[in-house]
Protein backbone atom coordinates (compact mmCIF):
# COMPACT_ATOMS: atom_id res chain seq x y z
CA UNK A 1 0.00 0.00 0.00
CA UNK A 2 1.60 3.36 -1.01
CA UNK A 3 1.99 6.09 1.62
CA UNK A 4 -0.63 8.25 -0.16
CA UNK A 5 -3.33 5.68 0.69
CA UNK A 6 -2.28 5.18 4.29
CA UNK A 7 -4.00 6.87 7.19
CA UNK A 8 -2.53 9.68 9.27
CA UNK A 9 -1.98 8.95 12.95
CA UNK A 10 -5.23 8.87 14.91
CA UNK A 11 -6.10 8.18 18.55
CA UNK A 12 -6.13 4.41 18.07
CA UNK A 13 -2.65 4.41 16.52
CA UNK A 14 -1.31 6.73 19.22
CA UNK A 15 -2.63 4.62 22.11
CA UNK A 16 -1.52 1.37 20.44
CA UNK A 17 1.99 2.74 19.87
CA UNK A 18 2.10 3.91 23.48
CA UNK A 19 1.31 0.37 24.69
CA UNK A 20 3.84 -1.14 22.26
CA UNK A 21 6.57 1.25 23.43
CA UNK A 22 5.94 0.28 27.06
CA UNK A 23 6.15 -3.42 26.11
CA UNK A 24 9.35 -2.94 24.11
CA UNK A 25 10.86 -0.79 26.84
CA UNK A 26 10.12 -3.57 29.32
CA UNK A 27 11.78 -6.34 27.31
CA UNK A 28 15.36 -5.33 28.27
CA UNK A 29 14.23 -5.07 31.89
CA UNK A 30 12.72 -8.58 31.74
CA UNK A 31 15.86 -10.12 30.20
CA UNK A 32 18.07 -8.41 32.78
CA UNK A 33 15.81 -9.28 35.74
CA UNK A 34 15.74 -13.00 34.84
CA UNK A 35 19.38 -13.17 33.76
CA UNK A 36 20.53 -15.09 36.83
CA UNK A 37 17.79 -17.71 36.38
CA UNK A 38 17.72 -18.03 32.58
CA UNK A 39 20.78 -17.07 30.53
CA UNK A 40 20.03 -14.00 28.38
CA UNK A 41 21.21 -15.76 25.20
CA UNK A 42 18.91 -18.69 25.93
CA UNK A 43 16.01 -16.30 26.55
CA UNK A 44 16.32 -14.48 23.22
CA UNK A 45 16.83 -17.70 21.24
CA UNK A 46 13.95 -19.69 22.76
CA UNK A 47 11.53 -16.78 22.53
CA UNK A 48 12.37 -16.33 18.84
CA UNK A 49 11.83 -20.01 18.03
CA UNK A 50 8.48 -20.38 19.80
CA UNK A 51 7.20 -17.03 18.49
CA UNK A 52 8.20 -18.02 14.92
CA UNK A 53 6.11 -21.17 15.20
CA UNK A 54 3.12 -19.22 16.57
CA UNK A 55 3.47 -16.64 13.79
CA UNK A 56 3.60 -19.31 11.07
CA UNK A 57 0.42 -20.95 12.37
CA UNK A 58 -1.36 -17.59 12.67
CA UNK A 59 -0.31 -16.36 9.20
CA UNK A 60 -1.30 -19.57 7.42
CA UNK A 61 -4.40 -20.71 9.28
CA UNK A 62 -5.85 -17.55 10.86
CA UNK A 63 -4.86 -14.65 8.61
CA UNK A 64 -4.65 -16.87 5.49
CA UNK A 65 -1.83 -14.75 4.10
CA UNK A 66 0.02 -15.58 0.90
CA UNK A 67 3.73 -15.05 1.23
CA UNK A 68 5.86 -13.86 -1.66
CA UNK A 69 7.67 -16.87 -3.19
CA UNK A 70 10.14 -14.53 -4.95
CA UNK A 71 11.93 -13.64 -1.74
CA UNK A 72 15.51 -14.81 -2.22
CA UNK A 73 17.03 -17.15 0.34
CA UNK A 74 20.17 -15.01 0.44
CA UNK A 75 18.15 -11.93 1.33
CA UNK A 76 16.19 -13.85 3.94
CA UNK A 77 19.45 -15.04 5.48
CA UNK A 78 20.80 -11.46 5.63
CA UNK A 79 17.58 -10.38 7.34
CA UNK A 80 17.89 -13.21 9.85
CA UNK A 81 21.57 -12.40 10.40
CA UNK A 82 20.79 -8.79 11.22
CA UNK A 83 18.01 -9.76 13.65
CA UNK A 84 20.14 -12.44 15.32
CA UNK A 85 23.05 -10.01 15.60
CA UNK A 86 20.82 -7.41 17.22
CA UNK A 87 19.69 -9.71 20.01
CA UNK A 88 23.04 -11.45 20.33
CA UNK A 89 24.54 -8.09 21.29
CA UNK A 90 21.55 -7.26 23.51
CA UNK A 91 21.90 -10.55 25.40
CA UNK A 92 25.68 -10.21 25.74
CA UNK A 93 25.56 -6.52 26.58
CA UNK A 94 23.03 -6.95 29.39
CA UNK A 95 25.55 -9.13 31.20
CA UNK A 96 27.73 -6.04 31.68
CA UNK A 97 25.63 -2.88 31.40
CA UNK A 98 22.26 -1.71 32.63
CA UNK A 99 18.93 -2.25 30.94
CA UNK A 100 18.53 1.56 30.88
CA UNK A 101 21.71 1.97 28.82
CA UNK A 102 20.73 -0.87 26.51
CA UNK A 103 17.29 0.65 25.91
CA UNK A 104 18.88 3.84 24.63
CA UNK A 105 21.78 2.40 22.63
CA UNK A 106 19.57 -0.13 20.83
CA UNK A 107 17.53 2.73 19.40
CA UNK A 108 20.49 4.28 17.58
CA UNK A 109 19.44 1.91 14.75
CA UNK A 110 17.63 4.54 12.62
CA UNK A 111 20.83 6.60 12.56
CA UNK A 112 22.92 3.77 11.11
CA UNK A 113 20.11 2.79 8.75
CA UNK A 114 19.88 6.34 7.41
CA UNK A 115 23.63 6.54 6.77
CA UNK A 116 23.71 3.11 5.12
CA UNK A 117 20.72 3.86 2.88
CA UNK A 118 22.24 7.21 1.89
CA UNK A 119 25.32 5.36 0.65
CA UNK A 120 23.37 2.57 -1.03
CA UNK A 121 20.47 4.44 -2.67
CA UNK A 122 20.68 7.80 -4.49
CA UNK A 123 17.10 8.72 -3.50
CA UNK A 124 18.01 8.26 0.17
CA UNK A 125 20.87 10.79 0.14
CA UNK A 126 20.97 13.02 3.19
CA UNK A 127 20.70 16.79 3.11
CA UNK A 128 23.15 19.12 4.85
CA UNK A 129 20.72 19.44 7.77
CA UNK A 130 20.47 15.64 8.05
CA UNK A 131 24.24 15.22 8.00
CA UNK A 132 24.31 17.78 10.81
CA UNK A 133 21.92 15.50 12.70
CA UNK A 134 24.24 12.55 12.07
CA UNK A 135 27.19 14.54 13.47
CA UNK A 136 25.17 15.59 16.53
CA UNK A 137 24.13 11.98 17.19
CA UNK A 138 27.69 10.68 16.93
CA UNK A 139 28.91 13.45 19.25
CA UNK A 140 26.20 12.31 21.67
CA UNK A 141 27.44 8.71 21.46
CA UNK A 142 30.96 9.92 22.17
CA UNK A 143 29.76 11.97 25.12
CA UNK A 144 27.82 9.04 26.59
CA UNK A 145 30.98 6.90 26.53
CA UNK A 146 33.77 9.41 27.22
CA UNK A 147 32.30 11.81 29.78
CA UNK A 148 31.77 9.14 32.47
CA UNK A 149 35.42 8.07 32.10
CA UNK A 150 36.78 11.64 32.10
CA UNK A 151 34.70 12.51 35.16
CA UNK A 152 35.84 9.33 36.96
CA UNK A 153 32.28 8.08 36.98
CA UNK A 154 31.94 5.13 39.34
CA UNK A 155 31.60 1.84 37.43
CA UNK A 156 29.56 0.53 40.33
CA UNK A 157 26.81 2.91 39.33
CA UNK A 158 26.65 1.14 35.99
CA UNK A 159 26.39 -2.28 37.64
CA UNK A 160 29.72 -3.69 36.44
CA UNK A 161 33.36 -2.68 36.03
CA UNK A 162 32.93 -3.64 32.37
CA UNK A 163 29.90 -1.39 31.87
CA UNK A 164 31.70 0.31 28.94
CA UNK A 165 32.00 -3.05 27.15
CA UNK A 166 28.29 -3.66 27.64
CA UNK A 167 27.59 -0.20 26.20
CA UNK A 168 29.74 -0.98 23.14
CA UNK A 169 27.76 -4.19 22.64
CA UNK A 170 24.57 -2.14 23.00
CA UNK A 171 25.80 0.14 20.24
CA UNK A 172 26.54 -2.95 18.12
CA UNK A 173 22.93 -4.04 18.62
CA UNK A 174 21.82 -0.71 17.16
CA UNK A 175 24.15 -1.20 14.19
CA UNK A 176 22.75 -4.69 13.62
CA UNK A 177 19.18 -3.42 13.73
CA UNK A 178 20.14 -0.67 11.32
CA UNK A 179 21.57 -3.31 8.98
CA UNK A 180 18.25 -5.19 9.19
CA UNK A 181 16.38 -2.05 8.14
CA UNK A 182 18.70 -1.63 5.14
CA UNK A 183 18.13 -5.25 4.08
CA UNK A 184 14.37 -4.69 4.27
CA UNK A 185 14.69 -1.66 2.01
CA UNK A 186 17.16 -2.71 -0.70
CA UNK A 187 16.54 -6.45 -1.24
CA UNK A 188 13.63 -8.68 -2.27
CA UNK A 189 12.56 -8.60 1.38
CA UNK A 190 10.93 -5.23 0.58
CA UNK A 191 8.35 -7.12 -1.53
CA UNK A 192 7.44 -9.58 1.23
CA UNK A 193 4.42 -9.44 3.51
CA UNK A 194 5.19 -7.96 6.97
CA UNK A 195 4.51 -11.31 8.65
CA UNK A 196 6.84 -13.01 6.17
CA UNK A 197 9.60 -10.55 7.10
CA UNK A 198 8.94 -11.16 10.77
CA UNK A 199 8.98 -14.95 10.37
CA UNK A 200 12.39 -14.85 8.67
CA UNK A 201 13.74 -12.75 11.54
CA UNK A 202 12.31 -14.89 14.33
CA UNK A 203 13.09 -18.28 12.76
CA UNK A 204 16.56 -17.13 11.72
CA UNK A 205 17.15 -15.70 15.17
CA UNK A 206 16.41 -19.07 16.75
CA UNK A 207 18.55 -21.03 14.26
CA UNK A 208 21.54 -18.73 14.79
CA UNK A 209 21.21 -17.84 18.48
CA UNK A 210 20.34 -21.20 20.02
CA UNK A 211 23.66 -22.82 18.96
CA UNK A 212 25.44 -19.72 20.27
CA UNK A 213 23.78 -20.23 23.66
CA UNK A 214 24.91 -23.88 23.73
CA UNK A 215 28.45 -23.26 22.45
CA UNK A 216 29.13 -20.39 24.86
CA UNK A 217 27.69 -22.19 27.87
CA UNK A 218 24.83 -19.69 28.19
CA UNK A 219 22.18 -22.37 28.47
CA UNK A 220 21.46 -22.10 32.17
CA UNK A 221 17.76 -22.50 32.96
CA UNK A 222 16.23 -22.45 36.41
CA UNK A 223 12.44 -22.69 36.47
CA UNK A 224 11.82 -19.87 38.91
CA UNK A 225 8.78 -17.60 38.81
CA UNK A 226 10.89 -14.74 37.45
CA UNK A 227 12.50 -16.97 34.82
CA UNK A 228 9.21 -18.34 33.50
CA UNK A 229 7.48 -14.96 33.67
CA UNK A 230 10.23 -13.31 31.64
CA UNK A 231 10.30 -16.08 29.05
CA UNK A 232 6.51 -16.24 28.60
CA UNK A 233 6.27 -12.44 28.46
CA UNK A 234 8.91 -12.30 25.72
CA UNK A 235 7.38 -15.17 23.71
CA UNK A 236 3.69 -14.26 23.74
CA UNK A 237 3.65 -10.53 24.40
CA UNK A 238 6.87 -9.18 22.82
CA UNK A 239 7.93 -11.47 19.99
CA UNK A 240 4.47 -12.64 18.90
CA UNK A 241 1.65 -10.25 19.81
CA UNK A 242 3.44 -6.89 19.81
CA UNK A 243 5.35 -7.55 16.58
CA UNK A 244 2.17 -8.80 14.91
CA UNK A 245 0.29 -5.66 15.95
CA UNK A 246 3.19 -3.54 14.67
CA UNK A 247 3.05 -5.33 11.30
CA UNK A 248 -0.63 -4.41 11.06
CA UNK A 249 0.00 -0.77 11.98
CA UNK A 250 2.65 -0.25 9.30
CA UNK A 251 0.23 -1.61 6.69
CA UNK A 252 -2.48 0.90 7.69
CA UNK A 253 -0.77 4.10 8.86
CA UNK A 254 1.97 6.39 7.54
CA UNK A 255 5.21 4.57 8.36
CA UNK A 256 7.36 7.67 8.90
CA UNK A 257 5.01 9.08 11.53
CA UNK A 258 4.78 5.72 13.29
CA UNK A 259 8.57 5.66 13.37
CA UNK A 260 8.63 8.92 15.30
CA UNK A 261 6.23 7.52 17.92
CA UNK A 262 8.51 4.52 18.46
CA UNK A 263 11.14 6.86 19.91
CA UNK A 264 9.11 6.83 23.12
CA UNK A 265 10.44 3.30 23.74
CA UNK A 266 13.85 4.23 25.22
CA UNK A 267 12.16 6.70 27.55
CA UNK A 268 9.96 3.95 28.96
CA UNK A 269 12.95 1.60 28.99
CA UNK A 270 14.94 3.96 31.20
CA UNK A 271 11.98 4.73 33.50
CA UNK A 272 11.11 1.05 33.96
CA UNK A 273 14.77 0.14 34.55
CA UNK A 274 15.00 2.71 37.34
CA UNK A 275 11.65 1.77 38.90
CA UNK A 276 11.82 -2.04 38.62
CA UNK A 277 15.57 -2.75 38.79
CA UNK A 278 16.72 0.19 40.89
CA UNK A 279 19.23 1.24 38.25
CA UNK A 280 20.75 4.70 38.14
CA UNK A 281 21.45 6.74 35.04
CA UNK A 282 24.32 9.22 35.23
CA UNK A 283 23.94 12.80 34.01
CA UNK A 284 26.66 12.40 31.31
CA UNK A 285 24.78 9.48 29.77
CA UNK A 286 21.51 11.42 29.88
CA UNK A 287 23.17 14.38 28.15
CA UNK A 288 24.71 12.15 25.49
CA UNK A 289 21.41 10.33 24.97
CA UNK A 290 19.54 13.61 24.42
CA UNK A 291 22.11 14.59 21.78
CA UNK A 292 21.69 11.20 20.08
CA UNK A 293 17.91 11.43 19.90
CA UNK A 294 17.89 15.06 18.78
CA UNK A 295 20.28 14.03 16.01
CA UNK A 296 18.12 11.08 15.00
CA UNK A 297 15.02 13.27 14.92
CA UNK A 298 16.80 15.70 12.58
CA UNK A 299 17.83 12.79 10.31
CA UNK A 300 14.35 11.26 10.30
CA UNK A 301 12.27 14.43 9.99
CA UNK A 302 14.37 17.24 8.45
CA UNK A 303 11.32 18.94 6.88
CA UNK A 304 9.84 19.52 10.33
CA UNK A 305 12.84 21.61 11.35
CA UNK A 306 12.87 23.43 8.02
CA UNK A 307 9.21 24.39 8.49
CA UNK A 308 9.85 25.55 12.02
CA UNK A 309 12.75 27.71 10.83
CA UNK A 310 10.70 29.31 8.04
CA UNK A 311 7.60 29.93 10.19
Amino acid sequence: MPDSSRRPIDGYALITCLVLCIIWGLQQVAIKAAGSDVSPMLQVSVRSGVAALLLLITAKFVLHEKWNPKLRWRDGFLLALGFAGEFFFVAEGLRFTSAAHMSVLLYTAPLFAAVGLAIKLPEERLSVIQWGGVLLAFLGIGAAFLLPALMSHSPAAEGSELWWWGDILGLCSGISWGFTIIVMRVTTVSEAAPTQMLFWQLAGGFVLLFPCALLTGQNHFEGTAIGWTSLLFQIFIVSFASYLVWCRLIKIYLAARLGILVFMTPIFGVILSVLLLGESVGLPFVAGSLMVFCGIMVVQRPHFFQRRRSS
